[in-house]
């Protein structure tokens, strides 16, 4: 007889046994109540009285849908998503709130609605960091009380209307031409200047515009086919009529 009760001891306790892995948390209810969060390793679980639910604590990713938005100045744009958290607290993610998966992705695309709403489409586009940075805030905020923490949220794209696409196209090609013919204008002015200091220095320099004169010929006569009409400077005239003048 002490045999068979032993034997139906080892195997009650065999079957009351829970493996609970490294990444789990084991939320253990005693007859309906919360008692204690259980750590990862072998724990009795008492059959009918007891019961656990484990709870996995490692970063999940949630892909958060298109969500049609309208931004600050009235563009209507497509905007994606994928939040990362993990659980602090199981035994909250349990109590509080039914599904928290569900939970946080529903929280997510309310959020992520109204940030876009919050600005304009060019700080949008430009600052999606930002953008991104105050949706994890609210997120992580109202699921703290779930026992969620929210360890980061990316913006992965941003989807416009094509006819808005057009003008961002056409708008970027202005601008490149603008600072095209900035970038031109500039380089004339900084050529001016030079070509005035060295019309200066040539001025100013005795026989520098006879030297400058012998090489200009020199470089055209390197050149058979090139037909070379030879100008004579001012000096050299006014050179001749100091001589006829003696």
């Amino acid at each position: 007889m002490f045999y068979y009760i032993l034997i139906v001891l080892v195997v009650l306790v065999l079957a009351s046994l829970r493996q609970i892995n490294q990444y789990e948390r084991g939320v253990l209810f005693t007859m309906g109540r919360y008692t204690q969060t259980k750590k990862p390793g072998w724990r009795i679980v008492w059959p009918i009285f007891q019961s656990m639910k484990k709870v996995d604590i490692r970063v999940k990713a949630v892909d958060v849908p298109d969500q049609e938005a309208i931004t600050k100045d009235n563009i209507s744009v497509k905007v994606n998503a994928v939040i990362y958290y993990k659980i602090s607290d199981a035994a909250k993610a349990v109590i509080e709130v039914e599904n928290f998966y569900y939970a946080v992705s529903q929280l997510a695309q309310t959020t992520m609605r109204n940030a876009v709403g919050e600005v304009d489409l060019d700080k949008l586009l430009s600052s999606r960091d930002e953008v991104s940075e105050r949706i994890k805030l609210v997120v992580d905020k109202a699921s703290d009380p779930w026992g969620v923490k929210v360890e980061s949220v990316e913006l992965k794209d941003i989807n416009l209307p094509e006819d808005m696409k057009r003008t961002i196209a056409k708008q970027a090609e202005a601008e490149r031409e603008k600072r095209a013919v900035i970038i031109k204008a500039e380089g004339e002015v900084i050529a001016a200047e030079n070509m005035a200091k060295a019309a200066n220095i040539l001025a100013s320099s005795q026989g520098a515009l006879h030297l400058r004169t012998l090489q200009t010929i020199n470089d055209v006569s390197s050149d058979q086919s090139n037909t070379l009409v030879f100008a004579v400077p001012l000096e050299v005239l006014r050179a001749f009529e100091s001589i006829k003048k003696v």
